[in-house]
């Protein structure tokens, strides 16, 4: 990369950061009302849209700004500082989108329709797997949601968990089993009729994700769009991108936790009880837990950017480095719990108060124990890379 594109690039991500940061003044103060109510963040969406970050990771051929992970990694944590059911549901959006972007896996004409309708409607995209009772898909459980060959196309039937975006969205993706054959598919849906959503989403954290139950009775899927049908017991291509794209979950939580970190050292600044004297942030312990929260927060921050720029620069090495890109996942949700517990020492009992930004904090970032990849996943991944099992 030459001097003159580096310096434009960094000023692009200058101002996609204040973007960032005058969006996210904006959702915090509306974040309470939907957390308390679980209600999706509409309002929040139409301002993403009216200030183009719907098409942010959409290929410049379709009219989009092709921003890189690392670009992509900054601007959620911002986001997220605001509102992180905010920034993990957009997150889902732009980050398969990159995804798509990079691996081409689709079929190009339903590759381009996502990204017509992202950057000249700004819809919303998200790709449903999960489902009721059947365990995590990262474990190879075979979906219960069938596809029917029926004329010109498929008949889905089936209910999704965990369909973030729903209330908000009118094209997607699921998987599902062919019915009569050992095989799963994979089919571009759109909303019509037949496609209904049961309102189950009722949560600790994230509660304004809008991950709700999708519905699907005899949605017809024309022939076109299908995206694959893999037999059962043969691997599906997968794209060798190294699932970096995933990275975006960690940005979302060192956001929450960094919203967390200010909040604790503002109130550490200000805050002096009648009988001490002086800020609470003048006394040793509290300088322990600051200073613990700095740590975590740099050395989980510092990895993130680190894999993310290796992930836009090293495309050939994505592949191999998976383990190391999954690592950025569990650092970040980890840290990130043990940033917001010792943010809520530093404050004391009045951080368990609903009206305390905290609390909600506290409350979200444990939601990021059950975003992939699981933390198993990646410690067994790391054990195999270092005796030379993985591949």
């Amino acid at each position: 990369m030459s001097s003159e594109e580096n310096l434009s690039n960094k000023s692009k991500d200058t101002e996609l950061t204040a973007l960032a940061k005058q969006l996210a003044a904006r959702f915090a103060e509306r974040a309470p009302k939907h957390d308390r109510e679980g209600s999706f963040p509409f309002d929040n969406f139409e301002d993403l849209k009216q200030a183009g970050c719907l098409k942010l990771t959409v290929p410049k051929e379709f009219g989009g700004d092709e921003i890189s992970l690392f670009s992509l990694v900054q601007f959620l944590e911002q986001i997220a500082k605001g509102d992180g059911s905010t920034a993990l549901s957009l997150g889902w959006h732009l980050g398969l989108i990159l995804q798509l972007r990079t691996t081409r896996r689709w079929p190009e004409h339903l590759f381009a329709r996502v990204c017509k309708l992202a950057v000249e409607k700004g819809e919303l995209y998200n790709g449903y797997i999960s489902e009721p009772g059947i365990g995590s898909p990262s474990r190879g459980a075979k979906p219960r949601t069938t596809a029917v060959r029926t004329e010109g196309g498929w008949l889905l039937s089936g209910r999704k968990s965990f369909s973030t975006l729903l209330p908000n969205i009118n094209h997607f993706s699921v998987i599902a089993s062919i019915d009569g054959e050992a095989a799963t598919g994979e089919f571009y849906v759109d909303r019509q009729a037949g496609v209904g959503m049961k309102e189950t989403w009722d949560t600790l954290g994230m509660r304004s994700t809008g991950s709700h139950d999708l519905l699907l009775d005899r949605v017809f899927v024309p022939e076109e769009s299908v995206l694959y049908i893999t037999p059962d017991g043969q691997k599906q291509k997968r794209p060798q991108d190294g699932l970096g794209f995933l990275m975006f979950i960690s940005a979302c939580y060192l956001g929450l936790a960094a919203a967390a970190r200010d909040y604790a050292v503002e109130f550490a600044r200000t805050y002096q009880p009648d009988s001490l004297g002086m800020p609470i942030g003048e006394l040793p312990l509290i300088q322990q837990h600051l200073g613990l929260i700095e740590a975590e927060l740099t050395t989980a921050r510092t990895l993130l950017h680190a894999m993310a720029r290796r992930w836009d620069e090293e495309p050939e090495e994505r592949e191999s480095l998976k383990p190391e890109f999954a690592l950025t996942k569990y650092t970040a949700v980890n840290s990130a719990i043990s940033i917001s517990d010792r943010a809520m020492r530093v404050c004391g009992g009045s951080s368990l108060s609903r009206s305390n930004p905290l609390e909600r904090i506290y409350r979200d970032i444990r939601a990021g124990l059950y975003n992939p990849p699981l933390d198993d996943l990646v410690i067994k991944d790391l054990a195999f890379k270092a005796l030379g099992k993985y591949s």
